[in-house]
């Protein structure tokens, strides 16, 4: 630092110019005493910055961590020039200030400052960030007009603008006219046309490209997980692990891979990529151990996902691991553990968001927590300062209707400050067929109707309401309104991973190739539950049919047949893991418990609001479902 000093003390004055270099230097280094230093120097000998020494010092002062000095510099410059304007723009973006960005640059263009390949890509991104196509296409015309369109970068942020403005068929206009074409751009297409759940076009550019990065890569398994399609996401990834592939997963691809498995119940793929992060180094990152915990929950497995959680330092144990893990116990249905987790939460000095108490709520709810949950959801706003939403009064609802008090739960749609939404009335709906209330079911109903036309789980939900009543008019009444409307009913399915391998079956399934194992199988259980105490619960057969035919029906419900296969294939104590994708029916809840018991097995059933841990005859929701 002397040897560049050097020059500046044997001059008197001090030529200006000869600051510029040191700051350059500077810039990047994270030195910033030594910039303000070198700063204090030239305010000693009352050298003011030009438009050039002041671009310089913008950057280096904005790279060090000083925005504020960087803004002071930045105004005290009487002439400012291009230059000194890319630099303060730079400076804003990097900091996420977008709005601010925007403001500068308008007052570069006022001043007739011409902006350049340097000055658009920043303002771009900024237009991408707060959805401004408009304000883009306006920067697209002075691309144009200056000849910097064809420019490589510029051209990648007018794509990338495009795209996040989810404006496709302008993007791919500029994308097929560039002459020139970087990586980036291609991932820019990729990564845009997978968020407009275009797949055939990310799949079709992502095979034409030559030179395939990291970023390429990740692009097609975050798209491919994002748009529900599990199996191609982990394909991708597996790709990505062969010996002769010359890209290999960083800690952002498996980010974006864990909830491909957690979507698919894939538990054992999960295992292995957890294993794969541990042996590259990864394991210690605190967002894979966030990942881990959400994937291991939604595997079914509680205990991985505790695990990975107390991995985490307790300094890096940020709101989103908190929310994770308190999230997964109110999925298991562990309430008790969910509110000591809070509490350990605000112990640490995190302040809970809305997310918080959306998965609190929710494990008190499926708990029976009536007392916790009534009192977290009063101190939300008075001791948390977190204003409740709509989603958090759907969790209260919920919690007052499944312990009955269906009256004091439309007390509270009552009195919501906002309108009532399909999740209200919904919780509502459901909490009427547990407690037969025909009255308030059929309110719901109506408002449901009016809100979700085109939803026919809520038709099927009154309809079973009115089935178990015995009332098979109205039943007959609601399957005409949903023929007439041309809606049917989703099919319950349940699918069960055994050897890496997922095995999907359908209600009444004679398809699978082991499907005369599975039915002999089935029809010896009844037997084996009756001796041991079962009684066919046929209220779940909603059909008008004799008590042999509706026993005969219960047998062949989807989770009995993954359950079936899962026995037929599996050694002795090996955990079952099926996943439905409704709500696992009464009888279903009942026959699990007695197989647990008569098998020695432990079952783990997801069902489209929960898990259900079977073991030894008992459900850990203790029939609180």
């Amino acid at each position: 630092m002397r040897t560049l000093l050097k020059p500046l003390l044997a001059q008197d004055p001090p030529c200006i110019l000869n600051y510029a270099p040191i700051f350059q230097w500077l810039t990047g280094k994270t030195l910033l005493k030594l910039g303000q230093q070198v700063h204090t120097h030239m305010v000693l000998r009352g050298l003011e910055p030009n438009a050039y020494l002041g671009a310089k010092m913008v950057a280096m002062y904005a790279s060090s961590g000083d925005l504020d000095s960087a803004v002071t510099v930045f105004h005290r410059v009487n002439n400012p020039s291009s230059l000194l304007y890319n630099s303060i723009i730079r400076a804003y973006t990097l900091y996420g200030y977008s709005e601010k960005t925007m403001e500068i640059y308008g007052q570069m263009h006022c001043l007739g400052l011409k902006g350049d390949n340097f000055t658009y890509p920043f303002v771009l991104k900024c237009c991408a960030e707060l959805s401004r196509s408009w304000m883009g296409k306006c920067v697209h015309g002075l691309s144009l007009r200056t000849g910097l369109e064809s420019d490589m970068y510029v051209g990648t942020s007018l794509i990338d603008m495009y795209v996040k403005c989810c404006e496709m068929s302008n993007a791919r206009t500029l994308f097929d006219e560039m002459t020139v074409r970087d990586v980036s751009s291609w991932n820019a297409m990729v990564a845009g046309y997978m968020r407009a759940g275009e797949i055939c076009f990310a799949e079709d550019l992502f095979g034409q490209m030559r030179c395939k990065n990291i970023v390429s890569w990740t692009a097609m398994i975050s798209g491919y997980t994002q748009n529900g399609l599990a199996e191609q996401a982990l394909t991708v990834f597996d790709e990505m692990l062969k010996k002769d592939s010359e890209v290999k997963p960083n800690w952002v691809t498996i980010m974006s891979v864990l909830p491909a498995c957690a979507h698919s119940a894939a538990l054992e793929r999960g295992r292995k990529i957890h294993n794969f992060a541990s042996r590259i180094g990864l394991d210690a990152n605190a967002s894979i151990q966030t990942a881990l915990v959400a994937m291991y929950a939604k595997c079914g497995s509680l205990f991985d996902a505790r695990q990975c959680f107390d991995r985490i330092h307790r300094t890096e144990k940020n709101l989103v691991a908190w929310n994770t893990m308190i999230t997964a116990y109110a999925s298991h249905a562990c309430g008790s553990e969910a509110v000591s987790t809070f509490e350990d939460m605000i112990r640490a000095g995190v302040q809970p968001d809305n997310i918080t108490f959306t998965g609190l709520l929710s494990g008190c709810s499926h708990s029976g927590l009536v007392d916790d949950g009534l009192k977290y959801f009063y101190h939300m706003k008075t001791v948390y300062s977190v204003e409740p939403r709509v989603e958090h009064y759907a969790c209260v609802v919920d919690l007052l209707g499944r312990a009955g008090r269906l009256m004091g739960a439309m007390d509270l749609v009552d009195k919501m400050p906002m309108q009532a939404g399909p999740s209200i009335w919904g919780a509502l709906l459901s909490a009427c067929r547990n407690r037969q209330n025909l009255e308030i079911a059929e309110t719901a109903a109506r408002n449901l109707f009016i809100l979700e036309p085109d939803n026919s789980g809520n038709y099927v939900l009154l309809s079973n309401i009115y089935a178990e009543a015995g009332m098979w008019k109205e039943v007959d009444n609601l399957r005409v309104v949903l023929k007439s409307q041309g809606m049917r009913k989703s099919p319950g399915c349940s699918w069960i991973e055994v050897n890496g391998k997922a095995h999907l079956f359908l209600g009444g399934d004679t398809s699978h190739p082991q499907a005369k194992e599975i039915y002999v199988l089935l029809e010896e259980l009844p037997k084996k539950m009756k001796a041991a105490g079962y009684v066919p619960d046929t209220r779940f057969v909603l059909h008008d049919v004799s008590e042999e035919e509706k026993e005969h029906n219960l047998t062949t419900h989807s989770e009995k047949l993954a359950i079936a296969f899962g026995l037929l294939n599996t050694y002795p104590g090996v955990v079952l893991r099926v996943t439905k994708n409704l709500r696992i029916c009464g009888d279903c809840h009942t026959s699990t418990k007695f197989i647990s018991r008569i098998y020695g097995r432990e079952i783990i059933v997801r069902d489209l609001n929960r898990f259900h841990h079977f073991r030894d005859g008992y459900c850990s929701c203790g029939d609180y479902w």
